[in-house]
């Protein structure tokens, strides 16, 4: 082994901050990681999670050949005896019972892997199944819903300016935690201090008193799942007042007319009385949003995982636009990334066909995850009979995960391209393992699209892989070699398939200009681009497409009823974790439990629940045991339990993770509770007891 202490620059890509690292090596070990000061983005900004990095390099748990499961345990077994086994099975399901009858799931780290989101596509065509399922519909498909229907490309979203507002509004979002989400922030902390120093405002809108709330200037409490009948009100005063103005968006934008007439019911002191946000407080955000010259409303997960996401991811973008703070600076603007993926996907096709048994619509190639169970364990054409999953874990990533477990069983046969053997991985006959992290070649496809600055940066492999280890990339292609027949099928490179995109985008930068550059390329601020980057045919902003404002008719029915639930759940988010695949690194769970319910202290006596009690939490689909941490960080009638906790389950070869199990929110979430208009899981606000154990 070679005693030379070696460079290497990078990204970090265990979160959507991307912030710049520079990892020092000898020979196959990880001597030190730090943030790079020099990268344009992050600035020498790091977080606890870029040591994870050397965690998951090093985990002795993790999978670096193929697996298949035994009457005795798991075995290795060659690559291509893995190869031919799983395309054989594949075809066999094909042949047998039609294309359908493969189901795929796609999990939230391919979206930070260079190789997978290149290569995916090829593979899941050759399938010509309409089972594909992914963590989008568990997340954000609503952003993606809307960016569709009023700008013309699913994929084109916006960005909130943050190093120019004086203003900001950030609802259902907690970025000290997660580093910001379709919001590629890096020391965010930062950022937001400096809207104050230069004499701004920074209002946090959340069920819980969160890590951001306590940089901000103020803090709102809002009921979950409530949050539309905030913007509606929002959106009813501004219009009331007056104080409506699209600005320059005024030649290019459709709708403030048919806008007036859907909010004329939803006055502000309806939405007070239904979001639980004081009268004056709606009244006084709107005048500051409307009145501040640059400024801007985000929105994010507590917003789009609730039943009326699509309705509160639109309204956030029409709030903006119709203030003037879109496409402006300081307001929501759009990227231009050097590898621009609106013009290598398609704009987004949807409802070409619904899902068999409740009848879901498609969007953008995919079904929506809480229909997977049952597609499972329905039988009659189209049955899912051979899952393959890809790098996720949907036992603990979505609602009633125990149901998707049980349905697992019915299959015959399943396989997984993973790197451990997990609460999902364990239920498959075969794993195929890639590489990770630092043996990866790292150009950020996705997040680079949602950064608040336009920057461009390549990471080389740290180390080589070993003999026994495969690229994503290439499991990936020699199944679809296999599973199509043509296995003289040649795939070019990964470095040659990024040169040409990188080549074709916007700046004309070659890999080799990244190269030269290894802390990363600075583009510059984000600009203005409308009505130029719109796709839609007649370049021009729908503010009301039908697409959407048809579930305006939901929203209206809830006026003048009350809600009955005495408590509901939300999740949150922590900054050391990432949904479940961090929780084999000590250096990540270490500490005391975070896996609690946290719970208001007047709930708390109403239940007769005790500090650190541990308490049974029921919902419709079951119920966990977890320990009470009464706090008035969260709102009068809500608790909260962490996502990506439970791996305590049968099967599960992850010895950290196991000795920090924790709970799973999912154990409680329901499947039944959507957002009808897109389909997204509906995750916030599930209605929930909670009883002391004896």
């Amino acid at each position: 082994m070679s005693n030379e202490i070696k460079t290497h620059y990078r990204a970090c890509n265990l979160c959507e901050a991307i912030c710049g690292i520079v990892v020092k090596t000898q020979g196959r070990e990880v001597v030190s990681i730090r943030g790079d000061e020099n990268d344009p983005l992050s600035q020498g900004h790091i977080c606890p999670k870029a040591m994870g990095l050397k965690d998951l390099f090093e985990d002795k748990d993790r999978l670096r050949q193929p697996v298949r499961k035994t009457e005795n345990g798991w075995e290795k077994i060659s690559w291509e005896e893995a190869y031919d086994t799983v395309a054989q099975k594949i075809n066999e399901s094909r042949e047998k019972y039609g294309n359908d009858s493969v189901g795929v799931y796609l999990g939230n780290p391919n979206a930070h892997n260079t190789g997978a989101i290149v290569m995916n596509p090829m593979f899941l065509r050759a399938l010509r199944t309409k089972n594909k399922f992914s963590a989008t519909s568990a997340d954000q498909l609503p952003h993606h819903i809307a960016g569709r229907f009023m700008f013309g490309h699913f994929f084109l979203l916006p960005i909130p300016d943050i190093d120019r507002t004086d203003y900001m509004i950030i609802m259902g979002a907690n970025p000290m935690a997660s580093n910001g989400s379709i919001m590629t922030v890096p020391n965010v902390g930062k950022r937001l201090r400096a809207i104050q120093e230069r004499g701004g405002k920074v209002v946090v809108v959340d069920p819980r008193r969160t890590e951001t709330s306590r940089k901000a200037d103020e803090h709102v409490f809002v009921r979950p799942g409530k949050d539309v009948f905030l913007l509606l009100g929002m959106v009813h005063h501004i219009i009331e007042q007056g104080w409506a103005d699209l600005g320059k968006l005024q030649d290019f934008t459709d709708g403030l007319d048919e806008l007036k007439n859907l909010v004329e019911d939803f006055t502000v002191e309806e939405a007070a009385r239904i979001s639980g946000v004081p009268a004056e407080t709606i009244k006084q955000l709107a005048k500051d949003l409307s009145q501040t010259k640059r400024a801007v409303c985000y929105g994010r997960m507590g917003l789009s995982t609730q039943a009326y996401g699509g309705l509160c991811i639109w309204l956030i973008n029409v709030i903006n636009i119709i203030t003037g703070h879109f496409d402006t600076e300081g307001g929501m603007m759009f990227t231009a990334p050097a590898f621009d993926n609106l013009k290598t996907v398609g704009v987004g096709k949807h409802s070409r066909w619904k899902s068999r048994v409740s009848g879901y619509d498609e969007y953008f190639g995919e079904l929506p995850v809480v229909a997977l169970a049952e597609e499972i364990e329905t039988e009659g054409p189209g049955q899912i009979k051979t899952m393959i999953t890809i790098a996720g874990n949907p036992v603990l990533s979505i609602p009633n995960g125990k149901r998707l477990e049980e349905s697992f069983k019915q299959l015959d046969f399943m396989v997984a391209i993973d790197i451990y053997i997990n609460e999902t991985t364990s239920h498959a006959d075969i794993i195929l393992p890639s590489t990770n992290g630092l043996e990866t070649l790292q150009y950020d496809l996705v997040f680079h699209s949602f950064a608040v600055r336009n920057t461009a940066k390549v990471g080389m492999p740290v180390f080589d892989r070993l003999p026994e280890q495969r690229h994503d990339y290439e499991i990936l292609g020699e199944l679809t070699k296999r599973v199509t027949g043509n296995t003289a099928m040649q795939l070019p490179p990964l470095e040659m398939m990024l040169d040409m995109g990188l080549q074709s985008g916007p700046y004309g930068i070659s890999m080799q200009q990244l190269k030269n550059e290894p802390s990363g390329i600075d583009l510059g601020a984000l600009k203005p681009c409308l009505p130029g980057r719109l796709f839609n045919e007649e370049k021009r902003i729908q503010l009301c497409p039908p697409e959407i404002t048809k579930d305006m008719a939901r929203a209206k029915s809830h006026l003048g009823k009350n809600d009955t639930e005495e408590l509901v759940l939300i999740g949150r988010r922590q900054l050391r974790s990432n949904n479940s695949w961090m929780h084999n690194s000590y250096r990540l769970v270490k500490g005391k439990n975070r896996c609690t319910l946290l719970i208001h202290p007047n709930d708390a006596e109403k239940f007769k629940v005790e500090n650190e009690q541990i308490v049974k939490v029921h919902s419709r689909v079951g119920s966990v045991e977890i320990q009470a941490e009464v706090s008035d960080e969260i709102m009068e009638g809500v608790v909260s339990i962490p996502h990506g906790w439970g791996h305590n389950r049968k099967g599960n070869r992850m010895e950290v993770a196991q000795a920090h199990a924790g709970v799973s929110i999912n154990d409680l979430t329901d499947e039944q509770l959507v957002d009808s208009l897109t389909g997204n899981a509906a995750f916030s606000g599930v209605p929930v007891t909670v009883v002391p154990m004896t």
